[in-house]
Parts: C-alpha cells; sequence; structure tokens
C-alpha cells in the first residue's frame, strides 16, 4: 500500500471517528416511552409522539433525524410547522420564507445543531435540512427524508390530510404536539386524525408521554402538574 493511499485510509477512519461521536450517535432514552419513541421511528413510516412540555418528544425526534442522517439512510431532514401565532405572525419576521420560519422552528434547529455539531449543521443548513411552510408541501412526495411536523396539534384534518400523503418510499414523518396546547379546536382534529387511523387499522404508532416522563428540569415539572391540576 502506497503512502498516499494510507492517508486516505487515516483521513475516512478519522471522519468516521468523528461522526461516531457525534450527540446523535449517542443518544441515550431517559425513561421507557422514550426507548418506545427512538423504536417507532426507527422502524415505522408515521409516528406520533404527544404529550406534555419537557417530556423530551422534539429533542428525541430530532436526535434519530440527525442520527440518520449522518448514517446516510436519508437524504435530507424536512421540518415544517402549521403557522398558527400566539403573538407576531410570519410576515413580521424578516427574510425570506426559512429565515421566516427559523424563529418558530428554532427548538428543532437546535437540536439538529447539537446532534450534528454546529459546523456541520450550518454546512447542511437549506442543503440537507430544510424549512418549509405546510402552504409549499402540497404536492410533492418526500423519499428518502425524515419530515418532523413541530405543533402538530395546530393542524386542522385537511393540513393533516395533505401532510400525511405526502410519505414517499423510505421516509419517516414525525407528528410531535401536545393536544392540551392547541390555539385552535382545542386539537381536536390531531386527536380526530388518531382516532381515523386506529379505525383503518393504519399501523401509526402514538406515543403518549404524560406528566411522569417530563425530563427537562424540576421546576417544569412543578408548573406543568400545576397548570394540568388547575385545569390550565
Amino acid at each position: 500500500m502506497s503512502k498516499k493511499q494510507r492517508k486516505v485510509i487515516n483521513r475516512a477512519d478519522k471522519f468516521q471517528h468523528d461522526i461516531n461521536n457525534r450527540p446523535a450517535y449517542k443518544i441515550v432514552p431517559k425513561n421507557q416511552l422514550q426507548a418506545d419513541f427512538i423504536k417507532a421511528l426507527k422502524t415505522k413510516p408515521l409516528v406520533a409522539g404527544l404529550g406534555c412540555a419537557g417530556t423530551g418528544k422534539t429533542y428525541v425526534a430530532g436526535m434519530i433525524a440527525a442520527q440518520m442522517l449522518l448514517k446516510g439512510e436519508i437524504d435530507q431532514i424536512v421540518l415544517t410547522r402549521p403557522n398558527v401565532a400566539t403573538g407576531k405572525t410570519l410576515g413580521h419576521f424578516p427574510g425570506d420564507i426559512s429565515e421566516k420560519l427559523a424563529p418558530w422552528l428554532a427548538p428543532i434547529l437546535n437540536v439538529l445543531k447539537y446532534g450534528l455539531g454546529a459546523g456541520d449543521y450550518e454546512y447542511r443548513l437549506g442543503k440537507t435540512i430544510l424549512t418549509q411552510p405546510l402552504e409549499t408541501i402540497r404536492g410533492q412526495s418526500f423519499d428518502n427524508s425524515f419530515v418532523i411536523v413541530d405543533e402538530s396539534q395546530n393542524l386542522s384534518i385537511e393540513e393533516l390530510k395533505a401532510l400525511t400523503t405526502r410519505i414517499g418510499d423510505n421516509c419517516v414523518m414525525a407528528l410531535i404536539g401536545d393536544e392540551t396546547q392547541s390555539d385552535v379546536r382545542n386539537g381536536s382534529d390531531l386527536t380526530r386524525f388518531v382516532e381515523m387511523c386506529n379505525r383503518a387499522d393504519i399501523d401509526v404508532p402514538i406515543i403518549r408521554f404524560g406528566i411522569d416522563q417530563i425530563v427537562r428540569s424540576d421546576i417544569c415539572a412543578d408548573l406543568v402538574k400545576m397548570f394540568y391540576h388547575e385545569n390550565i
């Protein structure tokens, strides 16, 4: 083997070692429901992770998406969410549509940045990490993709139909949300969609996280429990 060939192999080994040490490769579930969520995301085309804040739904989905991208199991990560504002609307944010969506998708983008590493994340953003508003998704087919739909409790049944029927070959779609924090119809359309899947015997794992699975912080758990008991 020539010196040049050895350098190429050493460089490839170093690159693989670097990838294997990215946080996305080392995700460890903090409870059984997170483990169930990870298994479902790795084996099913459509998965719903529903439940209260602080249970790690977005974190787990983002880390598994990053892991699959690093392994070459998918070609792209697509992020979207309903444009339901609790304050400013998209039009108030500066920039193009991706820049307008970025503040609303900040939680999942931060997870991807951590999981991939800052440099790799910045390189992939806009290339293999895409942000799309719902309006641009109809008519597409997502192949070799991991699609994360955040705040899915705010989706209408028509939007759920438009989104879920975009699932193509080798695609994973994760619906992330909390039906108790819906800004429209109390999350009833997401609940209706889940029930429709059950009646149609469509294999869509629904992982429901409760207040006992909160992992964010003690104060977060205490606040969520307080609001729950106060029925707010």
